[in-house]
């Protein structure tokens, strides 16, 4: 089974994504910050990370930039999910695999974890 880590500031986001993978057959984990969401990463290790990018302790700019500057997950995939930041995301794909704003339809942001576990997977 696949694992998916959600980090959303917005527990109602995070754990309606969450319901989401689960019904998908995915495994989810949820952080509510990048720092918990760091934690989560490096004990679940994850097929794909997928993060708001304003949120407390660290935002997901931050958290990106520390995923990919770690030999063991510069390769993770990473999902960025955001309200107000998606031009930003998009100004920088060395840090995440898609981008997506809020609102956006749950099944693009399945298909999208989707694909980049059977990409990790070839």
């Amino acid at each position: 089974m696949a694992t998916v880590v959600v980090i959303d500031d917005e527990t109602m986001n995070a754990d309606a994504l969450a319901f989401v993978l689960a019904a998908e057959g995915l495994e989810a984990h949820i952080a509510a910050d990048g720092a918990a969401g760091l934690r989560v990463i490096y004990e679940v290790k994850p097929d794909v990370v997928i993060t708001d990018f304003m949120m407390p302790v660290m935002t997901g700019f931050e958290l990106a930039r520390v995923l990919r500057a770690n030999i063991e997950t510069a390769s993770l995939p990473l999902i960025l999910l955001t309200a107000a930041q998606a031009n930003l995301g998009r100004e920088h794909p060395e840090l995440f695999d898609a981008v997506f704003e809020k609102p956006c339809m749950p099944p693009e942001v399945i298909a999208a974890v989707h694909r980049l576990i059977d990409s990790k997977r070839k």
